[in-house]
């Protein structure tokens, strides 16, 4: 099953490489290490309950990863809600009753706003839940 979960993040990883093209940033696992340094703490503190009561809550949260990036890279337009005008992609046809974990993303970044006010982004939330949704699926 962890097997499973990390062939899966592979995949997804190798995808996002793929879409992305020539860009040359540099990732970091450190990157919110001085500005944000509670921000994994606060990741946890909301998934793993979150993952304790319904155990198929990280594959969805791996899901919206995936369909976050899908379109245009990882930008967490997936978790935008409608507006006058404007129909988020959270309600659009494909993800309508079928994309599920909003609240739990939800929480996550509540949790780290909390720590941190203003400093992670949206998309880097939505990459580290997923990131830490296989990591608990091995356990």
């Amino acid at each position: 099953m962890a097997a499973r979960a990390i062939v899966v993040l592979w995949l997804i990883l190798a995808l996002v490489a793929i879409a992305s093209g020539g860009a040359s940033a540099q990732l970091s696992s450190g990157f919110y290490s001085r500005s944000c340094p509670g921000m994994l703490k606060a990741v946890r503190s909301a998934l793993h309950p979150a993952i304790a009561r319904e155990r198929r809550v990280g594959a969805s949260i791996v899901r919206l990863f995936f369909h976050d990036c899908f379109v245009q890279g990882c930008d967490a337009s997936l978790l935008l809600d409608d507006a006058p005008g404007l129909r988020g992609e959270k309600n659009a046809t494909p993800n309508k009753n079928s994309a599920r974990g909003f609240e739990v993303i939800d929480a996550v970044k509540a949790a780290v706003e909390g720590c941190c006010p203003g400093v992670v982004s949206c998309a880097d939330i939505l990459a580290i839940a997923a990131e830490e949704s296989v990591a608990r699926a091995g356990r």
